[in-house]
């Protein structure tokens, strides 16, 4: 058991897990009175708390010391595989948690598809520039999503893959392949160094 407290330190769980839960609390205290209790709302409140904690989990994808990193005695792929799917079970957990109180600011299929989605990004972010910098992959997509000009083709609806109902082909596959290819980019190659 002190091996998991030891790498939660040296990840950031603890101070990634604060600031998932503060931005998903602070959007559920900020939007309770403008929610209808009908269903869910406008989505882009639901992806901006996704992102924000995909870009929180994100600082843990690359150890203190990377030489200590590479002389420990245990297999990094699994481990790096499942730090990267539970920190996107803990991102849709949270969000879920928050909002049921207040009513839904999204459906649980949306949430989990995005949660995936984003943390796969981030993923393929630590393993393409390193854990530093690891949250430029989802905020930029995030940026492009925004500002993307309604999706009325394919290529638009992959651009704004996060923002579409939970229902979306394109989205759901586009989530699916950055889930599958960031985790296993990172899982196999590990954070850059």
């Amino acid at each position: 058991m002190r091996w998991l407290t030891l790498y939660a330190r040296s990840r950031q769980i603890p101070a990634s897990l604060a600031a998932v839960v503060a931005s998903a609390v602070t959007v559920a205290v900020l939007t309770r009175d403008g929610r209808e209790g009908d269903g869910p709302t406008d989505q882009g409140l639901p992806v901006l708390v996704l992102a924000a904690g995909a870009m929180a989990v994100s600082v843990g994808l690359s150890g203190q010391d990377p030489a200590l990193d590479r002389t420990a005695a245990i297999r990094w792929v699994p481990r790096r595989a499942a730090h990267v799917l539970l920190a996107g079970a803990i991102v849709a957990a949270v969000l879920l948690t928050v909002q049921i109180p207040g009513g839904p600011m999204a459906t649980a299929a949306f949430v989990v598809r995005d949660s995936a989605g984003l943390l796969g990004l981030a993923a393929l972010g630590a393993a393409l520039a390193g854990g530093q910098y690891a949250w430029t992959l989802p905020f930029a997509w995030l940026s492009v999503a925004i500002f993307a000009p309604p999706p009325t083709n394919t290529p638009m609806q992959v651009a704004t893959w996060m923002l579409l109902p939970s229902g979306t082909t394109a989205g759901m596959w586009t989530a699916l392949l950055l889930a599958v290819v960031g985790t296993a980019a990172y899982a196999v190659a590990g954070p850059r160094r």
